[in-house]
């Protein structure tokens, strides 16, 4: 365990270092990388289907209501996990390639044939276990059962060539460009800013739609 021995009303500069080196240890001792065949989270699962068959899913993937997909808020895309529904013991295995479900307590959306995998058609929701088969990038949880927030970010341009979206990056000070993967093939993103919810981004985007730019608020990885 580490202690910082600081003397009262005289906080030296070794020890303002020990006391941010003490809550940097502490931040970082609080995320843990999930492994493989852990439970990850667990609560309320619902399905989607006709109503948004064919359309665009949050990755750029067109939604097929007959695919082994899903909808989480903030497991990176192409996550590979196991949902249990804890009703009757089958589970089924869907690859992430959507956001939601944003109903109160309810972790996962599942498509029409993840959720009939697991009979759960007919009551439209059933209580689950999710659990981590694969990831192209570590699932990091703060505390148990907690998986990271989702984040919020604007987006100002994509463009096939990274050089053209750095080429835009650099007129908006506070900008960064994102590689991100949409049907096979790379694209360059140019994102402005970090939230904790869209509501949040509003101000910022407000203002960036005044300066005549065509942008928008999306989650990160979306």
């Amino acid at each position: 365990m580490l202690s910082c021995q600081i003397m009262e009303n005289n906080l030296s500069s070794s020890g303002i270092t020990c006391i941010k080196l003490c809550l940097l240890t502490l931040i970082i001792a609080s995320c843990t990388t999930v492994p493989r065949g852990r439970v990850i989270e667990q609560g309320e699962a619902s399905w989607y289907g006709p109503g948004f068959h064919g359309r665009q899913t949050a990755n750029g993937e067109r939604y097929d209501q007959n695919a082994l997909t899903a909808a989480h808020k903030t497991l990176p895309f192409n996550t590979i996990v196991r949902v249990l529904n804890l009703n009757n013991g089958k589970s089924v295995v869907v690859r992430i390639n959507d956001r939601g479900p944003y109903a109160e307590g309810r972790v996962i959306d599942l498509s029409r044939e993840a959720a009939s995998r697991i009979d759960m058609l007919d009551s439209g929701v059933a209580p689950v276990r999710i659990i981590l088969v694969r990831s192209e990038e570590p699932i990091r949880t703060r505390g148990p059962g907690s998986i990271q927030k989702e984040e919020f970010t604007i987006q100002l341009g994509s463009y096939n060539r990274r050089a053209d979206a750095e080429s835009f990056s650099r007129q908006i000070r506070g900008s960064r460009v994102v590689t991100a993967r949409v049907d096979g093939r790379t694209v360059y993103r140019v994102y402005y800013g970090r939230y904790p919810d869209a509501r949040s981004a509003q101000r910022d985007l407000s203002r960036l739609q005044r300066r005549g730019y065509d942008c928008f608020v999306r989650q990160v990885q979306n």
